[in-house]
């Protein structure tokens, strides 16, 4: 029997979900989706040809005995009392990240989970269903490179607009590395700094870009992270890791390579959905897979809990310029 989603939030990742969901996935059905501009979730439904009911009040559709379990694409800021909402009745739920504003925030939600006994959050981290990470992964727990030393990174996005903030360069974007590259090399932050090169002319007022984030962890491993979000050029995700015995780098995504005009080229990504694609088809199918089978799997509540510790530090940093203490929790036995 297939799972009845409630989605929260209609514009773009809120879309393609409802896309993959109706198109690609198993076992779902999209039953109700809410949205403060209803006009515009109706004509969404139409456009993607699905039956669903339509609600101005998430909180009602949450409360739906129609609806199996709920999917939050909102604004930031909205994602942590719609979760609170969701399992404060026993309901699962995907969220997008982050998983709240604040590491404050995600502790809510990890003492409410908690309280009911069960994980009934799955936070949408989708590297950790990315086919190149999980390779890369590999190579590091197989001690092919040997222990990890050095971690260079880069996220560089073509372009942003206008209300696209330097703290959303934290929120928005860095947080994708603040959680995957603590999966990767299985260590927690112990340490951060932000450095601002000079100032990209792409960019505006309210945006310095880019930025560099200098990361040192409990085991002493160095990290820096370029975030570049008007790099001009295209959609670029880089991640190299030195180890004692190699160097390991996150596989390119599979394009044509052309020879045409005295030029060799490969095709680059312009946008986040089509270079992470199978990673979010695969995600969302383990969140339901989860439900059905009552055991959730993928990026808990705790892991948006750890990574909104870390860009607690980065906010913090971002204003002072000094080197930030990292405070890390003892993961509790819930989460393992």
């Amino acid at each position: 029997m297939a799972l009845k989603l409630g989605v929260i939030g209609i514009g773009t990742i809120g879309q393609e979900h409802i896309h993959r969901c109706n198109n690609i996935l198993q076992d779902v059905k999209i039953v109700a989706v809410s949205d403060i501009n209803v006009e515009v979730a109706h004509n969404v439904l139409n456009r993607l040809k699905i039956d669903a009911k339509v609600y101005q009040n998430s909180n009602h559709m949450i409360n739906s005995p129609e609806v199996d379990a709920i999917l939050v694409t909102s604004s930031d800021s909205t994602h942590e009392q719609f979760v609170l909402n969701a399992i404060s009745i026993g309901k699962s739920v995907f969220c997008e990240k982050p998983l709240a504003m604040n590491a404050e925030g995600c502790l809510k939600i990890i003492n409410t989970e908690m309280e009911k006994g069960k994980r009934l959050v799955q936070v949408g981290f989708m590297r950790q269903y990315d086919p190149g990470y999980c390779a890369l992964k590999k190579v590091i727990t197989d001690g092919k490179i040997g222990k990890p030393l050095i971690l260079h990174c880069a996220h560089r996005n073509e372009n942003v607009d206008k209300n696209y903030t330097t703290e959303a360069v934290i929120t928005n974007t860095l947080i994708h590395e603040l959680d995957i590259l603590r999966w990767l090399i299985e260590d927690n932050y112990k340490t951060v700094q932000v450095i601002f090169p000079r100032t990209t002319s792409n960019s505006h007022a309210n945006l310095r870009d880019p930025q560099i984030f200098l990361l040192e962890t409990q085991k002493g491993i160095r990290i820096d992270v370029e975030i570049f979000v008007n790099c001009s050029y295209g959609y670029d995700i880089q991640c190299e890791v030195v180890g004692e015995d190699g160097i390991a780098r996150l596989p390119e995504p599979s394009t044509v390579q052309m020879r045409k005009n005295n030029l060799l080229s490969t095709m680059l990504f312009t946008h986040w959905k089509d270079r992470f694609i199978d990673a979010y088809n695969i995600e969302l199918q383990s969140f339901i897979n989860g439900v059905k089978n009552e055991y959730l799997t993928g990026p808990s509540a705790w892991d948006g809990f750890a990574a909104s510790i870390a860009a607690d530090a980065c906010l913090k940093a971002q204003n002072s310029g000094d080197i930030e203490i990292i405070k890390t929790l003892p993961c509790p036995i819930f989460y393992n």
